[in-house]
C-alpha cells in the first residue's frame, strides 16, 4: 500500500506553507504500509514557540483554503512546543528545534518510505534532523503519534 494521491497533494501544500513561514527541516514519511490510521507524517521544526503557532497557523489556513481540508483534531497548542494537526489522510508535527531533537521522530520512521516535497521545503534541511537521525534512544520514546503518554501538552 502506499499513500493516496490525496495525502501526497496535503502533504505538499503543507510542506509549501510551512517553508513559506520559514520551517526547518521539512520531512514528510509514507507511513501507510505501517499504520493503518494515516498514510502520511509530515515533521517541521522552528527554534521558538511564536514561528511553531504560525506554521500551524499558515498550514490549516492553506490546506483549508486550496484543498478545503480542515484537521479533524489539534492537539499541543498550550505550550507550542509541539503541535500536531490530524487530517486523517496526513498527520502533521510541528515541533519546537529542541522537541525535534529530543524525540527524534526520524529515527521511529526511518524505514518508511520518504515522500518528494517542494524545492523549497527540501532547503530547509539542516542540523536537527542530521541529529534526531543519529541520536542514540530519542526515538524509542515515542508512540505512534510521537508522544510519550498518549496526549501532548
Amino acid at each position: 500500500m502506499t499513500a493516496t494521491d490525496r495525502s501526497i497533494e496535503l502533504v505538499n501544500a503543507a510542506a509549501q506553507a510551512a517553508a513559506d513561514r520559514l520551517a526547518h527541516d521539512i520531512i514528510a514519511y509514507d507511513v501507510s504500509d505501517v499504520l493503518s490510521i494515516t498514510d502520511a507524517f509530515l515533521l517541521a521544526s522552528a527554534p521558538n514557540d511564536r514561528q511553531v503557532k504560525s506554521i500551524v497557523d499558515e498550514i490549516e489556513e492553506r490546506l483549508q483554503k486550496e484543498l478545503g481540508a480542515k484537521p479533524v483534531r489539534r492537539e499541543g497548542d498550550r505550550d507550542a512546543r509541539w503541535i500536531l494537526l490530524d487530517y486523517v489522510d496526513i498527520v502533521v508535527h510541528v515541533q519546537h528545534s529542541e522537541e525535534r531533537v529530543f524525540y527524534a521522530l526520524e529515527r521511529l520512521w526511518k524505514d518508511c518510505p520518504e515522500l518528494p516535497l517542494p524545492e523549497d521545503a527540501v532547503k530547509t534541511r539542516g542540523k536537527a534532523a542530521e541529529h534526531a537521525e543519529s541520536a542514540g534512544d530519542g526515538g524509542e520514546r515515542a508512540g505512534v503519534f510521537g508522544d510519550t503518554d498518549g496526549e501532548l501538552s
